[in-house]
C-alpha cells in the first residue's frame, strides 16, 4: 500500500539525570531532504540518525528535533584533581611571597579552597561519558522512526481511498466518452450536410458521394479511439501501482500528467457538446487526482 510523506510522531525518554523529548514531522517534496536540530555533544548520533531515515524513507521533507534536559538536582559532585593542584602551588607561591615580604596570612580552609573556580565539578554521570546516552537515544530513535513510518501508512492508506475513487471516476467517464463518440456519428453527418447546403446554395441537393467523403476526413481527424485506450491503460496502471508497496509518488505523478494530456486531445477532438462536457469534467478529477498525488511518497 502506497504510504504519504504528511505525518508526525514524538516521543519522551530518561536516563537517570538526563530527560529528552523527539519531534519529527514530514511534508512532500520531490527527494529525501533531511533536516536534523541535535545538541551538541552527543558524538554519532546524527550520523546514526541519517543512516536510519535513509533506511526507511525514500521522500519527503522530515524535520527531527530533539530537545535534552538534564536535572540539576541529580547532578553529582566531582573533585579536579589536576586543578586542585595547580590552586595548591599556587597558594604555596602566594605564601612564600609574603614570607619575603615578612607578611603573615592566615592559611585558607579547606571550604575555602574548595570555593574555589574549577576545584569542584558538578555534572550529571552520563555528562562525562556520553556513550550510555547515545545508545539510549538511537535505540528510542528507532521506535520513533517506527511511529513516523506507521502514521504515514495510516495516511497512504487513506490517499489510496481517495485515488482509488478519483480512478473509478475517471474509468467510468471513459466509457461515457466511449459511448459519446460513437452518438456524434449521426450528429456529425447532419451537422455536414447542413455546412454544405448553406454553402452550395444553389444546388438543389448534396451529393451523397461527397458528403460520405468529408465524413471520413472528420471521422479520421476526431476519432478519439487511441485517446480512450490510453486513458483506460493508464487507469489500470495506476491501479496497479496504488496495489505496489514500493514507492510510486513519481509514478504517479507521471501518469496523472498523462492523464491530463489525453484529457486535453479529447476536448480538441470532441466536436460534440455531450463529449466536450465529458471532456472537462475528466480534466476535473484528474486535477483533483493529482493534487492528492503530490503527497505519496
Amino acid at each position: 500500500m502506497i504510504q504519504s510523506m504528511t505525518a508526525f510522531a514524538s516521543r519522551t525518554g530518561q536516563l537517570g539525570a538526563t530527560g529528552w523529548s523527539w519531534d519529527m514531522r514530514g511534508v512532500n517534496a520531490r527527494g529525501l531532504d533531511l533536516r536534523l536540530r541535535l545538541p551538541d555533544g552527543l558524538d554519532g548520533l546524527e550520523a546514526a540518525a541519517r543512516t536510519r531515515l535513509a533506511a526507511r524513507l525514500s521522500r519527503g521533507n522530515v524535520s527531527l528535533n530533539l530537545r535534552v534536559v538534564r536535572d540539576e538536582t541529580a547532578q553529582t559532585m566531582r573533585l579536579d584533581v589536576a586543578q586542585l593542584d595547580r590552586v595548591l602551588d599556587l597558594l604555596d607561591q602566594v605564601e612564600a611571597r609574603a614570607l619575603d615580604k615578612e607578611l603573615s596570612l592566615a592559611r585558607p580552609s579547606v571550604a575555602e579552597v574548595f570555593a574555589m573556580r574549577g576545584v569542584v565539578v558538578q555534572s550529571a554521570p552520563e555528562a562525562d561519558n556520553p556513550a550510555p546516552l547515545v545508545a539510549a537515544l538511537t535505540a528510542d530513535l528507532d521506535a520513533l522512526i517506527d511511529d513516523f513510518v506507521a502514521m504515514r501508512r495510516t495516511e497512504g492508506a487513506a490517499l489510496a481511498t481517495v485515488l482509488a475513487g478519483h480512478l473509478d471516476t475517471i474509468a467510468t467517464l471513459t466509457e461515457d466518452a466511449t459511448t459519446a463518440a460513437a452518438a456524434r456519428r449521426d450528429e456529425a453527418q447532419a451537422n455536414l450536410t447542413a455546412a454544405l447546403r448553406r454553402v452550395v446554395r444553389d444546388v438543389p441537393e448534396v451529393d451523397p458521394a461527397r458528403v460520405a467523403q468529408e465524413l471520413a476526413l472528420l471521422a479520421v481527424k476526431a476519432d478519439v479511439t487511441e485517446e480512450l485506450d490510453r486513458l483506460r491503460a493508464h487507469v489500470a496502471a495506476a491501479r496497479a501501482l496504488l496495489a505496489d508497496p514500493a514507492p510510486a509518488g513519481r509514478k504517479l505523478d507521471f501518469l496523472a500528467q498523462e492523464f491530463n494530456r489525453e484529457a486535453n486531445t479529447l476536448c480538441s477532438k470532441a466536436g460534440s457538446a455531450a463529449l466536450t462536457a465529458i471532456g472537462l469534467d475528466l480534466k476535473a478529477v484528474i486535477d483533483q487526482m493529482r493534487e492528492q498525488v503530490q503527497n505519496v511518497e
